[in-house]
């Protein structure tokens, strides 16, 4: 698959990538956290993360299989373990209810189309499955930050921040009907020291978590 725009800071830094998480241990190890609390729980849980990256993530909360078009960071993504495929958000290869759950982590920002990729979680998905949202909600701090240093930013120059108001109405649209969630972040990366826990709700921290379930029953409105 031909790499595109957005993807290509990604693929041509990758160093720089996995430096910063290396110079910011506190923050990677808040975001793993608070994104582990709200994976299903049980024997023979099957989860896919859209947007794997170079893998650490998946390393972390032990997704086996990832979607990532940047062909040098699924590459080392591949090395860790994981089974990464060259494909993106909003054209998923997998069969309808594949998946218990689903991580989108940081990658909305780069969607071409957040509401297809949305529906295309949601028809990958089981039936109670659920899709988790990892992102920097617009008026946050951090997301605040990184829109005054866009223009000289390498990963940021593309991004679109979202708040949570409009994940959440993108999400409704695509189908799901219980959305909880979480936030953490509350002081700027560079600053933390120690891991964060996360709290309920948003509006205060600036990485925002949000867990949505796909409706057990099928209501005729979507596909799978």
């Amino acid at each position: 698959m031909e790499t595109n725009t957005t993807t290509l800071p990604f693929n041509s830094h990758v160093a720089e990538y996995e430096e910063w998480f290396e110079k910011h241990p506190e923050v990677f190890k808040t975001e793993v956290e608070a994104i582990r609390l709200l994976i299903p729980k049980g024997d023979h849980i099957k989860g896919l993360e859209i947007g794997v990256a170079t893998g650490r993530f998946a390393r972390e909360l032990q997704i086996h299989d990832g979607v990532e078009p940047a062909d040098n960071m699924r590459t080392l993504a591949l090395r860790r373990g994981i089974y990464a495929v060259d494909a993106v958000a909003e054209n998923l290869p997998y069969r309808g209810l594949s998946f218990d759950f689903v991580l989108m982590n940081f990658c909305v920002s780069y969607f071409t189309d957040p509401d297809a990729a949305f529906t295309e979680a949601w028809r990958v998905l089981k039936y109670g499955g659920v899709l988790i949202v990892g992102f920097l909600d617009r008026y946050g701090a951090v997301a605040q930050q990184y829109e005054r240093k866009r223009e000289t930013s390498t990963f940021y120059q593309l991004a679109k921040f979202y708040s949570s108001e409009e994940i959440t109405a993108k999400l409704t649209a695509a189908g799901f009907n219980t959305l909880e969630f979480s936030q953490t972040l509350f002081h700027a990366p560079e600053n933390l020291k120690v891991a964060e826990l996360p709290e309920p709700g948003y509006g205060k921290g600036s990485y925002i978590l949000v867990k949505a379930t796909k409706p057990l029953h099928f209501d005729g409105n979507q596909q799978t």
